[in-house]
Parts: C-alpha cells; sequence; structure tokens
C-alpha cells in the first residue's frame, strides 16, 4: 500500500484509479481554455511554478515548456513516484511529496501556484491558504480551479450527486480569502462512449452514473468552472 502523508484529504478518484484519470484529464479542456484564462491573468514564463497535489504529475510539462521550475507537491506517494517518473527528463520538474498545510518549501519562493480540484470545498482548507501565502512571493499569483456547480451538464450532475453543495458559500468563503472569480466554461472530449462511462464511475455513484448515461448522448460533456485567483 502506498504511503499517504499525514494530514492528507483523500482524494478516492485519483488515489484509486489513477489509469482512469488519465482519461479524464485527457479530456479535460481540449480547448485550452483554462490556460489562456490563466495566462492572461498572469503567466509563468521564466517563473518558479508550484503545483499543488500534481497527482501523477499530467500538467508538469506544460508548465515546464517555459516556466524557469516547477515544483510538483503530492500527499500519495505512489502517485509522486509515477509524476517523477513521468517528468524524469525534464530538468527544470521536480516532485516532492507533501501537504497543502505544511508545503516542504522555503518562504517567498514561489512565483505561481496551480491547485486544480483540490480545494472545491472552500472552507476547511484555510491552513493550506495561509502556507500558500507564505510560500508565494511578492508579485505571485495563486490559481484554483473549481467546479461551478450553477450551470452546465457536469454542474448538474455535481448538484444532484451533493446536493447540500452551497455554492453561493463557497464563493462567500473565496471572496473573504482575498481571491476573484473568472467562470469558465470548459468540456470534456473522450475519443469513445466506454472512456466517458469509466470516468463517470470514479466521479458519482453508480445509480448515478446510469442515469446520466441515459441522459447524456455523445462523448462530449459541457463543463463549468470557477477559476479563482489572487495576486500577493
Amino acid at each position: 500500500m502506498a504511503t499517504i502523508v499525514s494530514g492528507a484529504v483523500p482524494s478516492p478518484n485519483i488515489w484509486n484509479s489513477p489509469q482512469v484519470y488519465e482519461l479524464e484529464n485527457r479530456a479535460a479542456d481540449p480547448d485550452g481554455v483554462l490556460e489562456a484564462a490563466m495566462r492572461e491573468i498572469r503567466p509563468w514564463d521564466a517563473a518558479t511554478v508550484l503545483d499543488l497535489g500534481c497527482g501523477t504529475g499530467f500538467h508538469l510539462a506544460g508548465f515546464a515548456r517555459t516556466a524557469s521550475r516547477v515544483v510538483g507537491i503530492e500527499p500519495h506517494a505512489g502517485l509522486a513516484a509515477a509524476a517523477r517518473h513521468r517528468v524524469a527528463n525534464l530538468m527544470n520538474v521536480s516532485v516532492r511529496t507533501g501537504v497543502a498545510q505544511a508545503l516542504p518549501l522555503p518562504d517567498s519562493s514561489i512565483d505561481v501556484t496551480h491547485v486544480r480540484w483540490a480545494y472545491f470545498f472552500g472552507p476547511g482548507c484555510e491552513p493550506g491558504l495561509a502556507e500558500l501565502a507564505r510560500v508565494t512571493r511578492r508579485g505571485g499569483t495563486v490559481f484554483v480551479i473549481d467546479n461551478d456547480a450553477t450551470r452546465s451538464t457536469f454542474g448538474g450532475w455535481f448538484r444532484r450527486w451533493l446536493p447540500s453543495y452551497d455554492p453561493e458559500a463557497v464563493e462567500r468563503f473565496w471572496a473573504r480569502q482575498g481571491f476573484s472569480r473568472r467562470a469558465l466554461t470548459i468540456r470534456w472530449a473522450f475519443q469513445r462512449r466506454e472512456d466517458l462511462a469509466a470516468v463517470l464511475r470514479i466521479e458519482f455513484p453508480a445509480e448515478l452514473v446510469e442515469e446520466f448515461l441515459a441522459e447524456h448522448d455523445g462523448v462530449e460533456v459541457d463543463y463549468a468552472v470557477n477559476l479563482w485567483w489572487r495576486h500577493y
């Protein structure tokens, strides 16, 4: 069994099914909407980038193309090992095990942080945000990408899975933390219907997955997200 850093909040989708989660990563945002929006707010050319909760390292190489240095941090030792293997030929990328509330980084060492679907419940992640404030250089930027449960096909599915989820409370939380919001619409675009079904099965309960598949044709899903960002 892979070692998990103490204090980590489980991510059952990627922790239990990394190969299927890879399909999800490949399908998400083929148009590059998120990258374009982040670059418009704060480019990372020649910067030091932190990918927090990097998983198997899917996004590390993309940042490394123009960043000076990229650090991936992941609490699941098995996923961190996969990420290291993935970027073994990239001299400007390193991967460490660690958790958001105790980052293994010195003060004022990061210019841009990317956190994708790791903080979307808002309240409760304050210790991690305090650590991000500690490691971010003056003039740096933190990006947090989460689900927008108020719209889109995926947002409707999310609400049916978690009817107690309160998007307005989450928005108030991020506003109190000094973050701004950019509402974006991306899409999932799978090669096969079977891949869409496999990804839905690691994200939702089985009975809901069957309902979603019966209601939704094809291999694409419109997906609303919030890009939260803050300059430090």
